[in-house]
């Protein structure tokens, strides 16, 4: 498809069944087209029929509730706290919220992974505006080529998706069709002419896996795969040895998705992947089945893997995607492109239909959510973990944190923005949480914080190749982005369709270009 020269949003009395049979191939989510004809049937007008009162009455079931004192404190405490940005808008982002959206329970806690080793800046207190959820685009921003940035480019399998760092930062994996290929990285961040990442093995799998995570302690990597996914021992990857391939986190036979209208194949989309801090349990986000599933992790490797493991599952929109744990343990967060029937209570945003001349989207097309879980609640109760959903551009497919837990991004594929939402008011007033809108490049994907959050590199994926845009990395400087001012300090050439992202502790940035088959490694300390 090719997208249209200008931006585009438009309103809509409701969702067009044709319109989203339609888009059955730009649905593969954020997949590679055509992986699954039968499963793009699946996109099909009866999907759009499953957004009826069956899911509606699955969330109006959550009482709501007013705020509590501690709320009330919470709300005083994000006056001081997050970021800023923007100009005002009455009514900002729509919003649900269940009985647990105030007290929570607390996790354990941990430290942020994404930032390296450099700790996060100081940002500006949150002003008491808040934004309103973009509407779907096909305006980019664009900066200057950074040709002096040092970047490596490394072979990889076919199709790599995602990537994945030890804590130690001396080895990471990239996912690729049928194995994981094992990485070496050097000791350093960019700052030098040495080598930043060596290509070892490649280590055979009996699936096609596709997000990836290590577990907090270093010592297994996880796959998103099938319908949960694949554990390795890091140690056996990393020497070669036989038998890394430790066991299947799956649903148990018969277990049908919590989506809208779960039928076969819906639940064997497994597309990322991450663990609780302490890594006792693993969360898997099921791309057509409309939610992420939980796993005893802790229990399949003590007791060995079977349908015991299998906990319950956390519901969430169409096209459920990216997952990330706040640096505290508190809370999950998720993305999924479209909202469904109810996830939105009435209001601007979920009153907003794309006009559908972006392309990959539908006529009539829903904003995409960012849902809030409570962390510790999905490992035991997942069915009512969600604290919060908000409206969050269109169709969002990933999501990170600041080193200090204050800003949740997102990537807003079909709006071409990088939203900053602040994580105390998702918390606490999720309606006035938005505070940061960044233009960014063609239809972003992947992101990651670096240097102690000082800067996002987003992945502009131009999936869906629209004419004169091109793939690039965009580095957005947070100060600036938080002011309220046009971010994009410049650009990174990159592989075609950059994807998934991570960042080892020296701040060597790994990301995966699907469609070149490579890996691109990037040393964040040559960045300007």
């Amino acid at each position: 498809m090719r997208r249209a020269a200008a931006g585009s949003s438009g309103t809509a009395a409701g969702p067009s069944a044709g319109g989203f049979a339609g888009r059955a191939a730009g649905w593969s989510a954020d997949r590679a087209a055509g992986w699954s004809a039968d499963r793009a049937a699946g996109w099909s007008a009866g999907r759009v029929a499953g957004w009826s009162a069956g899911r509606v009455a699955g969330w109006s079931a959550r009482p709501w509730v007013s705020l509590t004192p501690l709320a009330v404190l919470a709300v005083i405490a994000a006056l001081v706290t997050g970021c800023t940005s923007g100009a005002s808008s009455p009514g900002a982002a729509s919003v649900s919220r269940s009985a647990s959206a105030v007290a929570g329970s607390s996790s354990a806690s941990a430290t942020a992974s994404e930032a390296g080793a450099a700790p996060a800046e100081t940002v500006p207190g949150l002003p008491s505006q808040a934004l309103a959820s973009p509407g779907c685009s096909a305006a980019t921003a664009a900066g200057p080529a950074l040709g002096s940035v040092h970047t490596e480019t490394l072979a990889a399998g076919t199709a790599p998706f995602g990537v994945a760092a030890t804590p130690d930062g001396r080895w990471a994996f990239a996912a690729v069709a049928g194995a994981v290929d094992v990485l070496r990285l050097s000791a350093g961040d960019g700052s030098t002419s040495a080598p930043l990442a060596t290509p070892v093995r490649s280590v055979p799998l009996p699936v096609r896996p596709l997000g990836a995570t290590v577990t907090p302690d270093g010592r297994y990597l996880l796959l998103a795969a099938g319908t949960g996914a694949v554990v390795v021992s890091v140690a056996r990857a990393e020497a070669g040895t036989p038998g890394s391939v430790l066991g299947t986190l799956a649903l148990p036979a018969g277990t049908r998705g919590a989506g809208p209208s779960p039928g076969p194949g819906d639940t064997s989309s497994a597309i990322e992947v991450t663990t609780s801090p302490d890594g006792r349990f693993a969360f898997v986000t099921l791309e057509y089945a409309d939610e992420a599933v939980v796993f005893n992790l802790a229990a399949a490797l003590a007791h060995g893997f079977g349908p015991a493991d299998y906990v319950g599952a956390i519901p969430l929109g169409n096209a459920a995607v990216g997952m990330a744990v706040s640096p505290d343990g508190r809370w999950l967060y998720a993305t999924s492109e479209v909202a469904v029937a109810g996830q939105l209570p009435p209001g601007p945003a979920s009153a907003e239909r794309c006009a559908g001349k972006v392309p990959g989207t539908a006529t009539g097309e829903p904003p995409g959510a960012l849902t809030v879980i409570d962390l510790a609640r999905a490992e035991t109760d997942p069915a009512h973990s969600v604290v919060a959903t908000v409206a969050a551009g269109y169709q969002p497919v990933r999501v990170v944190t600041s080193a200090d837990g204050t800003q949740v991004w997102v990537t807003a594929r079909a709006s071409d923005d990088l939203l900053c939402f602040s994580a105390a008011r998702l918390a606490s007033d999720p309606a006035r949480a938005l505070v940061a809108i960044i233009r960014v490049g063609s239809e972003p994907v992947g992101l990651a914080a670096v240097r102690g959050g000082a800067l996002i590199v987003v992945a502009d994926s131009n999936r869906f190749a629209a004419s004169g845009a091109s793939s690039a990395l965009s580095v957005v400087n947070v100060a600036t982005a938080l002011a309220g001012r046009p971010a994009v300090t410049g650009e990174i050439r990159t592989g075609m369709f950059p994807r998934d992202m991570t960042v080892s502790p020296d701040g060597t940035l790994l990301v995966s270009d699907f469609s070149s088959g490579q890996v691109q490694a990037v040393g964040t300390a040559s960045l300007p």
